[in-house]
C-alpha cells in the first residue's frame, strides 16, 4: 500500500467544539466520513480557531500547545496549536486570545483580520507540527485565504509546493468583502495578489478562493448550476462562470449517529421505519411539554429554522394564518432572527393559543424533540445551498414539504403513485415561489397523513431514504484522487 492521502479541512466552525449552522454539522461529519470512507487510505485533519465558548471537556483532551509566531502585514502574532484525536481524525485549534477569546464566533467589528490571521497561522503551523497535506480543503470566506497565502506567499516555500487546494461554498451570500486598501498593510499580500482579490470595487476573499482553488465545490448539484446565475450568486455570477470548469455540485450527508431516533437520547420514546407507532409517543410528549392538546390524531407541523427571508417565511406568513384557522391542526415554529418573522409566529400562538406554539430560540435538543413530534416539515426555502433540516426531518419521519430550490431539489421528490400502486418521491414539493402552492402543498401532505396506510408507506420511504455521508464522501474522495 502506498502513502496515505493527506487532507486538511480548515473551517470557523466545527461541531462538536463550536458552530452556529450547517457549516459546523458538515465539518463536524465530513472528515470522519472521508476518513472511514477511505478504508484507512486517507490521514484527515481539521483546523479551527480555539474559542472561548469550547467547553472544557474538550480542552482537558488538547495536547500542549505548540508555539510559534505569525506575520501579518506588519504585526508579529502569537500562535498556540492544541490538538486532539477524536473519531480517527486529528482537530487542530489555533489559539490567539486577542482574536478568539471572543462571546460570539462571528460578528464582530474586526472579523476581517481575525480569519486572515487564521488562515495564515493554520499555513505557517504546517512545519511545527510536521504536516504538510496533500490536499487542502478550505471552507466558505472565512477559510479562503488559506489558499490565496499558498499560492501567493508559500508555493515557493520546502513543503509546500506540491499542495492541491478545493474550496467548498457553504453559503454565497457571505463573501467577505473588504477595502482594497488592507490588501498590503493588513492582508500581507503582495501587489501580484491585485486582479486574484479585486471584484466590484473592493476585495472580495471568496473571489480570491474562486480564482486560485485548483476546484470549487459547493453542496448540492442544483445549487452548482443556481449561482451561475445573476438571480442566486450575490453577485459572483461572472467569476464563477469563468471558472466554470472547476465547479461542482456534491450534495451534503447528515450524521446518522448524532440523529438517530433510534438512539436519540433526548427523545421521550425511541423508534425506527420499524416501530413508526412508537413516534406518535414523542408528538405526545412534545404537547405536554408545550401546553397543546394531547391528540395524537391532529397532525403536528413544524418549521426549525433561522427566522430570515430567504428562508421562504414570507410565503408562510401569507398563507399559515388561514390554514390555521380552518383546519384541526398543530403548528411549531422553532428559531430566532428577523423580528417581523418573530412578531407574526407570536402573534399566531397569541391568537390561536390551542393550535401554536412559537419558539424564538435555538436549541439542538429541543430541536430534535421536534423533529421526532413533527408529522409534516415545513421549509419553503427562496434559496437554499443544501439544507440539512429536510435530511434531518426525513430522517425522524416527517413528512416534508420543500421548495424545488438547491439541495432542497436534489434531495427531496415530489409525491406521487405509479400504476402499480408503488409510492414514488420521498415528500411534497412545489416550484414557483407563491404562497398559493405552499399552501396547496401543505393541504396535500396534510391529507396525506390521514389517511392512515398511505400516511404508513411514505413515512417508511422517507425514513430509509439515504441521507448519510457514505456516497457524498466518496464523491469527495474521487474529487481527491482528480487532484
Amino acid at each position: 500500500m502506498g502513502e496515505k492521502k493527506k487532507i486538511l479541512f480548515v473551517g470557523a466552525e466545527v461541531l462538536p467544539f463550536a458552530a452556529t449552522g450547517g457549516l459546523g454539522d458538515v465539518m463536524g461529519s465530513l472528515p470522519a466520513a472521508i476518513q472511514a470512507a477511505s478504508g484507512g487510505d486517507c490521514d484527515v485533519r481539521v483546523a479551527l480557531p480555539l474559542y472561548a465558548s469550547i467547553k472544557e471537556e474538550w480542552r482537558a483532551q488538547m495536547s500542549d500547545p505548540v508555539v510559534f509566531y505569525v506575520d501579518l502585514g506588519w504585526r508579529h502574532q502569537y500562535c498556540g496549536v492544541r490538538s486532539l484525536v477524536k473519531d480517527g481524525v486529528t482537530y487542530y485549534f489555533i489559539d490567539n486570545e486577542q482574536y478568539f477569546k471572543r462571546d460570539a464566533l462571528y460578528g464582530e467589528y474586526d472579523d476581517g483580520e481575525r480569519f486572515a490571521y487564521f488562515c495564515r497561522a493554520v499555513l505557517e503551523m504546517m512545519p511545527h507540527v510536521d504536516f504538510f497535506p496533500d490536499v487542502l480543503h478550505a471552507h466558505d470566506w472565512q477559510a479562503a485565504l488559506t489558499i490565496v497565502y499558498l499560492n501567493h506567499i508559500y508555493r515557493q516555500r520546502t513543503g509546500y509546493g506540491y499542495m492541491r487546494t478545493v474550496f467548498t461554498i457553504h453559503n454565497i451570500e457571505y463573501q467577505g468583502k473588504y477595502s482594497m486598501d488592507l490588501l498590503e498593510d493588513l492582508y500581507g499580500l503582495p501587489g501580484s495578489a491585485y486582479h486574484d482579490m479585486q471584484y466590484d470595487g473592493c476585495m472580495n476573499l471568496m473571489k480570491g478562493a474562486i480564482v486560485c482553488a485548483d476546484r470549487v465545490t459547493t453542496v448540492s448539484p442544483r445549487y452548482a448550476r443556481e449561482i451561475l446565475t445573476p438571480t442566486y450568486s450575490h453577485g459572483l455570477w461572472h467569476v464563477l462562470l469563468a471558472n466554470q470548469n472547476k465547479l461542482s455540485g456534491i450534495l451534503n450527508g447528515i450524521d446518522y449517529v448524532y440523529y438517530d431516533p433510534f438512539k436519540d437520547p433526548v427523545l421521550a420514546a425511541h423508534y425506527s421505519e420499524r416501530s413508526i407507532p412508537n413516534k406518535l409517543k414523542n408528538k405526545i410528549a412534545l404537547q405536554a411539554d408545550l401546553g397543546l392538546p394531547q391528540d395524537k390524531d391532529v397532525p403536528m407541523m413544524a418549521i426549525i429554522s433561522r427566522l430570515a427571508g430567504h428562508k421562504g417565511l414570507d410565503l408562510v406568513r401569507e398563507m399559515m394564518e388561514n390554514l390555521v384557522a380552518n383546519d384541526n391542526v398543530q403548528l411549531v415554529v422553532l428559531g430566532k432572527g428577523e423580528s417581523a418573522f418573530e412578531d407574526f409566529f407570536r402573534y399566531l400562538e397569541s391568537k390561536y393559543n390551542n393550535k401554536v406554539r412559537a419558539l424564538i430560540q435555538y436549541d439542538r435538543d429541543l430541536a430534535r424533540k421536534v423533529y421526532a413530534a413533527a408529522d409534516i416539515f415545513i421549509m419553503p426555502s427562496k434559496s437554499e445551498p443544501c439544507g440539512l433540516s429536510q435530511m434531518i426531518a426525513s430522517r425522524y419521519g416527517a413528512i416534508p414539504v420543500v421548495r424545488e430550490t438547491g439541495g432542497l431539489y436534489d434531495s427531496i421528490k415530489g409525491y406521487w403513485e405509479d400504476e402499480n400502486g408503488e409510492l414514488r418521491g420521498n415528500g411534497f414539493t412545489f416550484a414557483n415561489y407563491v404562497s398559493d402552492e405552499l399552501a396547496e402543498r401543505t393541504r396535500a401532505a396534510i391529507a396525506l397523513w390521514r389517511d392512515v396506510d398511505r400516511r404508513k408507506k411514505l413515512v417508511q420511504k422517507i425514513m430509509t431514504t439515504d441521507f448519510s455521508w457514505n456516497s457524498s464522501a466518496s464523491n469527495y474522495i474521487e474529487l481527491y484522487q482528480g487532484l
